[in-house]
């Protein structure tokens, strides 16, 4: 017989209780036991007024934020609908079933004042990483950087060239992000410290953002130019634990640079430093090279940046035997490349620009070597460079033939997985705020999300539990 529904008056009373409508199982269940927001609240205490009309709960926006980014719901006017009608998110953010939700608006105005004067999410990453380290899902053996491209919320037709100079007339006027990029123009003036991963003055943008000026054009992917921003991840490798992340211009050298950052700050912070790092080609510079083996001490499982190898059948800097006692160069037919072909009375260090020494062959030498087709065969006289970090890229390269570091190169793949399933799961491949700052929001918020999904997938059973979290030492 088939069957009606009931046309009759509804039922009066109802016996309902949120508690049994969500599983134990459902994820956020899984993530809310990891959950702390007592520091934070005591954190957050001295920017509200002591006085005055009660604010929306900072907890409450902080969870609903979470969701957001948990679902890959981008926009905060569907996020605010969403947790409106659905039961398990309404139980998170511990709404119940007539706990009102708050407007759209009220996360804009505190993502841009308490929230960002507070740098509390910074707080919230911070709390979740030491909750992974009681958890003991952090080795602390070895960490892997990458970084991956985001689209920025600026368009290539709203854009000058970068050698055009541009009015920002009345920065009290102007929107934030242009506010925020001039601030940082003036700050880099005054410190003058952009480098390249060289060592020497960076390249100007070839293209300016007049929407997001400091978002950065870039053709790093197949498609079509674009302006955009990195994410650096700083990973351990046991778990797949983001232990940090720093968002810059989409700028190769900027990425870089913030693998220093990123170190310092969890040896500061959390008090950890990994015996090796594991990162790609672009990570194989000699600066950052040398400062990892001899200013800090760390084993760089990274490929080195190779300039010295040729193409075309002449010998490369390879076929040269380097002699750190004699300070040269010794070729394929037992002659010496010095690097003076005769004394100074002032001495000189040789080192040009580029940071790097030049070691050459005496054209009398070189002329009546029966090898000199294959060496120097459009010169007078060979002549090799050498980079004055050659000794720690010489100890990467050592590196590069242990076992070890075949496992690393295994290893780096966590990394990749956490792009990838940032931009697929949650969503973001291209930002809805503008500005670094907009980036850091956006990019510190989708890493908490990680860091408390693996939580839950890795220790998410059992009750909620609250418990007091321990600095590490």
């Amino acid at each position: 017989m088939m069957g009606e529904l009931p046309k009759d008056q509804g039922t009066l009373f109802y016996d309902f209780c949120l508690e049994t409508f969500v599983p134990e199982d459902h994820l956020l269940r899984r993530i809310d036991r990891f959950l702390d927001f007592e520091p934070l609240r005591q954190h957050l205490a001295p920017f509200y007024s002591s006085i005055g009309r009660p604010s929306v709960d900072p907890e409450l926006m902080i969870r609903m934020l979470i969701v957001g980014y948990c679902y890959g719901i981008r926009s905060e006017r569907q996020l605010c609908e969403d947790v409106h009608y659905h039961l398990a998110y309404r139980h998170f953010c511990r709404l119940g079933l007539e706990g009102k939700v708050p407007d759209h608006s009220t996360f804009t105005k505190n993502r841009y004042g308490r929230f960002r004067d507070s740098d509390v999410f910074r707080r919230l990453f911070e709390t979740v990483v030491r909750r992974c380290m009681e958890e003991a899902l952090i080795g602390a053996e070895g960490f892997a950087v990458d970084a991956s491209l985001i689209r920025a919320d600026a368009s290539g037709l709203s854009s000058v060239a970068g050698d055009q100079s541009v009015d920002w007339a009345d920065p009290e006027q102007a929107a934030r992000p242009i506010r925020d990029y001039i601030a940082a123009l003036d700050e880099v003036t005054h410190e003058a410290t952009h480098e390249t991963q060289d060592g020497v003055a960076g390249k100007p943008p070839s293209r300016i953002s007049l929407t997001d000026p400091q978002a950065r054009w870039t053709a790093a992917t197949r498609d079509r130019p674009f302006f955009g921003y990195s994410t650096n991840y700083l990973v351990d490798v046991k778990a797949g634990i983001i232990l940090d992340v720093e968002a810059t211009p989409a700028y190769r050298p900027d990425e870089v640079n913030s693998t220093r950052t990123m170190i310092d700050r969890v040896k500061e912070t959390f008090d950890i430093k990994p015996k090796h790092l594991i990162g790609d080609t672009a990570y194989g510079s000699g600066p950052l090279l040398d400062w990892l083996v001899n200013k800090r001490h760390i084993q760089p499982h990274i490929p080195v940046w190779e300039k010295g190898e040729r193409s075309d059948g002449t010998f490369s800097r390879s076929d040269f035997a380097f002699d750190p006692a004699a300070d040269s160069y010794t070729c394929a037919g037992g002659k010496q490349l010095m690097r003076y072909q005769r004394r100074f009375k002032k001495p000189r260090t040789g080192v040009t620009k580029a940071n790097t020494i030049n070691y050459r062959a005496s054209q009398h030498d070189c002329e009546g070597c029966p090898l000199k087709a294959r060496c120097c065969p459009n010169t007078p006289s060979r002549k090799v460079t050498r980079s004055v970090y050659e000794p720690a890229r010489d100890v990467a390269r050592a590196i590069a033939k242990t076992a070890a570091y075949q496992q690393s190169r295994e290893d780096r793949k966590k990394v990749e997985m956490l792009f990838a399933h940032l931009k697929e799961p949650l969503k973001l491949r291209r930002l809805r705020l503008r500005g670094l700052s907009g980036a850091h929001f956006e990019f510190i918020l989708a890493a908490i999300v990680q860091n408390l999904r693996r939580l839950a997938m890795w220790r998410g059973t059992g009750p909620p539990v609250h418990s007091q979290v321990v600095p590490a030492g």
